[in-house]
């Protein structure tokens, strides 16, 4: 049994962490820590969650104390730090999963989307950081063609506001999102540095938020070197993902219907343009699942030694 402690357990990602390893034989929840909800059941935010487990407000020496297997920190981007100083300096051998931006362009962190960057390179990691909700979509469409492409990638993505975390803030006003679409970030946004990074392939991302809580999609635009049908372009993504139980195929366009309440990505919709040299295509996917907290159970789960999927699929 894998002992799972759970820092930042009030978010919405925090609610389907929850749900997930309540579902699990083999992990056990044993702390979840919000200064907000101290004292309350975590029941009353994840119904799934085991009967008397309590929110608690718990500093980054207080998680090192408690000695959990693992600890998962779904922290604002920039939190992360006196948690990691507090577990390496009292309990090294935990394994760390991380999902904000802080440790995604560290080099001894794993970056774990196994479906793109292989499940042996995670197995016995300690230290994970997990890729970002629109990093993974955006990932999954351009890998198994990136090395035909002649330029930048070009990614719109459009999510629901619940990317936007619980603080208040334009981005998850209703009121403000309400008959609208809107941008922001319009250049240098965190996850296009962070595709660029890992794809090892430029990459040039438009995200948007809407009024929808939960959700993405995302329409890659590539340019190909050289003309490439569609059944050569088709082909390269089922050899990449025929296999994969979270990855689904599709003729149609993915809507942002398709990918919520999934744990995984639907991806298809592919056009190419005359003459073969771009194509189109959609991913989508759920922003707090495939996007958040499925990945990190997986990443968790293969770390560990552990059935990748339980509680998942």
């Amino acid at each position: 049994m894998l002992t799972v402690g759970l820092v930042g357990a009030r978010g919405h990602t925090g609610k389907e962490l929850i749900a997930i390893l309540s579902r699990r034989s083999d992990m056990r929840l044993v702390f979840a820590s919000s200064r907000a909800m101290a004292g309350e059941p975590v029941s009353n935010l994840a119904p799934a969650a085991r009967d008397g487990l309590i929110f608690e407000a718990m500093g980054p020496e207080d998680v090192a104390a408690r000695g959990a297997d693992a600890v998962i920190l779904a922290l604002p981007n920039g939190e992360a730090a006196p948690y990691v100083a507090a577990i390496e300096a009292a309990a090294p051998g935990t394994i760390l999963v991380d999902l904000s931006a802080d440790y995604r362009f560290d080099g001894s962190w794993t970056y774990g989307l196994p479906e793109l960057y292989g499940r042996e390179r995670l197995k016995g990691a300690a230290r994970i950081s997990n890729p970002g909700c629109y990093a993974t979509a955006g990932q999954l469409c351009v890998h198994p063609v990136r090395d035909l492409l002649s330029g930048p990638a070009h990614l719109f993505g459009v999510s629901g506001y619940s990317g936007a975390g619980t603080t208040p803030s334009r981005k998850n006003d209703v009121e403000a999102l309400r008959d609208n679409l809107m941008p922001y970030s319009l250049t240098g946004h965190m996850h296009e540095r962070e595709m660029s990074r890992h794809l090892a392939h430029e990459v040039r991302f438009s995200p948007h938020v809407a009024a929808f809580f939960r959700g993405i999609t995302l329409t890659a635009q590539l340019n190909f070197a050289a003309p490439v049908m569609l059944e050569a372009v088709k082909s390269r993504y089922a050899r990449a993902y025929g296999g994969e139980k979270l990855i689904r195929l599709s003729d149609a366009i993915p809507e942002i219907r398709d990918g919520q309440d999934i744990p995984g990505a639907v991806i298809g919709g592919w056009s190419v343009g005359e003459g073969g040299r771009n194509a189109t295509l959609v991913c989508a996917l759920d922003n707090l699942l495939k996007g958040a907290a499925v990945q990190a159970v997986q990443n968790l789960a293969l770390a560990a030694g552990l059935e990748e999927l339980g509680g998942i699929a």
